[in-house]
């Protein structure tokens, strides 16, 4: 059987975690079948092939764009895929080949607001339509559906009428790269940039990761504690979202108390999640929360939302706050010890592997090709 993976994402936050972790696995497990993987023009000439199975084709073709869905079902025929694994909500609606389609939320559909856009407010409306439009569509054609969590795999059900027989839940996993990443030279970098005491972000800065909460609940942590200094170091891509957070920090008098760290490599995240005075995830809505799991892992204490997805993927293991109270995540923050070695061991470990998650998916992957 020849499958194709659509990776254009693949350099991605988030989804292109995601996608490289099911390439290395599937490569390490899977013997028989062989591969071909969709790239973009820049992802193309760093990928580098895992064996002789696998294979990589070009597609000048970016994602979420009407382009992509003449470009690639042209791609997927010309590669003669038996099945073709579309890892985003991005399905290609004139493919008519067998496909699986993994959804990792539908945020979109609980935030309609111009704030999550650089686009003017029609053509964000007419994007929008198109996207649900696309989805239900692709939902429908396609053999199975994987969701991330039994959150999203909900998410479908309701808002498109689909089956619950036909998802399949994979839950996702963390990094080897990470839990294993730090040295002392890195270090020693991450040391001289943050100094004293902090509280770690992970991610990106759309509206719904509801950041401004969290700017508003360390001044009110400043008010409680002026004595007491505690940055907040938020890590991810400085675009147009993180721009805009930057100068809601000044203008809330934050600018010595906020860090914008940008992107993080491995061995950064690894020493940024175990120095972290905690891990605070404020979002209003995750598929996953794949950040949360990997700070858990690190043993750094975690503060989340207290909304379903959290209390399914994390547990007892999480301290849960109403994520539109500024005044009692501030007090969460408050009631976290600094730092000290001896808290690792007393966490629990995280369950969740991508090894597990890949064996599910190729298992779905040799189902769905007899159905």
């Amino acid at each position: 059987m020849t499958i194709g993976i659509d990776a254009r994402l693949i350099d991605e936050t988030g989804v292109g975690r995601y996608i490289k972790n099911l390439i290395s696995q599937l490569s390490a497990i899977d013997t028989t079948n062989s591969y071909v993987v969709f790239l973009t023009e820049k992802a193309f000439g760093s990928f580098k092939a895992p064996n002789a199975r696998w294979k990589k084709v070009e597609a000048g073709v970016r994602w979420h764009t009407v382009k992509e869905q003449f470009v690639m079902p042209r791609l997927f025929a010309r590669e003669h895929c038996d099945l073709v694994h579309i890892p985003y909500h991005n399905p290609p609606i004139l493919y008519s080949g067998s496909m699986v389609l993994t959804i990792h939320d539908l945020i979109i559909l609980h935030f309609d607001t111009g704030n999550a856009t650089t686009l003017p407010i029609p053509l964000y409306k007419l994007k929008r339509l198109g996207y649900f439009i696309e989805l239900w569509i692709g939902l429908r054609k396609a053999k199975r559906i994987i969701a991330v969590s039994e959150a999203t795999k909900q998410e479908i059900v309701d808002h498109f009428g689909i089956t619950p027989e036909k998802i399949i839940v994979t839950y996702e996993g963390v990094d080897e790269h990470i839990l294993a990443a730090g040295s002392e030279k890195s270090m020693g970098a991450i040391q001289k940039i943050i100094d004293g005491q902090y509280v770690l972000y992970v991610g990106n800065a759309y509206p719904h990761k509801n950041l401004d909460t969290l700017l508003k609940a360390f001044v009110l942590l400043r008010k409680k504690n002026p004595s007491e200094s505690i940055k907040l170091v938020l890590v991810g891509n400085d675009n147009f979202f993180y721009r805009r957070l930057k100068t809601t920090a000044a203008t809330l008098g934050l600018d010595d108390e906020v860090v914008f760290f940008g992107q993080a490599n491995d061995a950064e995240l690894f020493h940024l999640y175990t120095h972290a005075r905690a891990f605070v995830f404020p979002s209003l809505m995750e598929g996953f929360g794949l950040p949360a799991l990997e700070a858990l892992s690190l043993g750094c204490p975690v503060i989340v939302s207290d909304i379903p997805v959290f209390h399914e993927i994390l547990g007892d293991a999480a301290r849960y706050v109403d994520p539109r109270n500024p005044a009692l995540i501030a007090g969460a923050i408050l009631d976290t010890e600094p730092y000290h070695n001896t808290r690792r061991a007393q966490l629990p470990r995280v369950p969740y592997n991508w090894r597990s998650m890949a064996e599910r998916t190729l298992a779905l992957y040799e189902g769905s090709i007899r159905l």
